[in-house]
């Protein structure tokens, strides 16, 4: 089932909140808003700068600092 457009921006805001803070989440917002910030563009530029051995280790490494403790959400 897709996500309504609110869902979707609920979610999110959610998500920031829960891992930036309030403040911090809408000083995001206020960011990218300003700055017409195109994070596609953003990441899309980062991650090609990195080798695949580069992306491996943080990915091992941010696996290790930040361990799965929840419930898979199964999706039948």
């Amino acid at each position: 089932m897709e996500m309504t457009t609110v869902e979707v921006l609920s979610r999110g805001m959610q998500c920031l909140v829960d891992n930036m803070g309030l403040v911090e989440a809408e000083h995001f917002i206020a960011t990218v808003m300003r700055e017409k910030f195109d994070y596609t563009k953003w990441q899309r530029d980062y991650f090609d700068k990195k080798s695949p051995e580069e992306l491996h280790s943080e990915a091992v490494r941010y696996a290790k600092e930040h361990p799965y403790h929840g419930k898979a959400k199964i999706v039948l």
